[in-house]
């Protein structure tokens, strides 16, 4: 006897299913994405190569019975995770949430999930309407390289003084030209960001820095963590990184953290939008 996969029942071999009355009228709906980026050249869809975009894209496409394009919060690099990237899309289709997110993940590579589906209004935009952004990068910090968490923590072997970063840290809070944090490729119209949180914690040998802005430039958060080793380790002092950051170059800061251990944890939104959810930050 035939097993029939509810999800895939009546599709075309396109993956669209066949013969659906079409519906004149758009809603918009909002995923929560969580993923691991090891095996992906970053969020974004890019030509020969796999990405997590085109991934979902794919999935929802499947459910949806029409080709779908997804916007996301915030697009992750080569190697990046998300414990919580929301992403948008319009579609005719009507679904019910349990057919999405069941069809969803039916669809999906076993590194890839979805959390939850909204309902939104027309005017939410999962990037633009986006006030705050969080990130959690994990730093494995002892003598032996951590075999079991490969790609899913960085590492650095030489002792790091949380509270000497702490301090240093703390000058970059608050609205600046980020500048010496920010990446070659970095297409941002202004490298003016507001840092609300940088917080660092040491449990046992793994060290977490979370960071909180309204938005983050290229490679923010790994060149930041970077330049923040170099003071944890007793080269610089905690004032130099206000004398970077002051500097406005690249060249002036330390090197860009690996992105094996960087998190998108959260993404905050207006209450009217109606997507709230609780930041998802790994620990281990």
């Amino acid at each position: 006897m035939d097993v029939v996969n509810p999800f895939t029942q009546g599709m075309t071999s396109e993956g669209f299913l066949a013969q659906e009355s079409p519906q004149k009228t758009l809603q918009r709906l909002a995923f929560g994405v969580e993923y691991l980026g090891s095996n992906y050249h970053g969020w974004q869809v890019q030509t020969s190569v796999d990405s997590v975009q085109a991934r979902v894209q794919h999935a929802l496409s499947r459910i949806a019975n029409h080709q779908v394009d997804v916007v996301c919060a915030g697009r992750t690099d080569r190697g990046v995770h998300a414990t919580m990237q929301v992403v948008h899309f319009d579609t005719p289709a009507e679904r019910n949430d349990q057919a999405w997110l069941r069809g969803a993940m039916s669809g999906l590579p076993h590194d890839i999930g979805v959390l939850w589906v909204r309902r939104v209004n027309a005017d939410f935009h999962a990037r633009f309407s986006a006030v705050r952004r969080s990130y959690r990068y994990v730093l494995f910090n002892a003598s032996h390289r951590p075999g079991l968490l490969h790609g899913r923590v960085s590492w650095f072997y030489r002792p790091l003084d949380v509270t000497l970063m702490q301090q240093a840290a703390d000058y970059l809070l608050g609205e600046h030209d980020f500048s010496s944090f920010r990446g070659s490729e970095c297409q941002a119209h202004s490298p003016l960001r507001t840092l609300f949180e940088l917080n660092i914690q040491r449990d046992g040998d793994f060290i977490y820095f979370d960071l909180t802005a309204n938005a983050f430039l290229m490679h923010m958060v790994r060149n930041i963590v970077g330049t923040l080793m170099q003071v944890g380790t007793g080269q610089r002092s905690a004032e130099w990184v206000a004398i970077v950051l002051a500097a406005r170059r690249r060249e002036m800061a330390g090197i860009t953290a690996p992105p094996d251990g960087l998190y998108l944890t959260h993404v905050e939104y207006p209450a009217d939008f109606g997507v709230k959810q609780s930041p998802r930050c790994p620990k281990f």
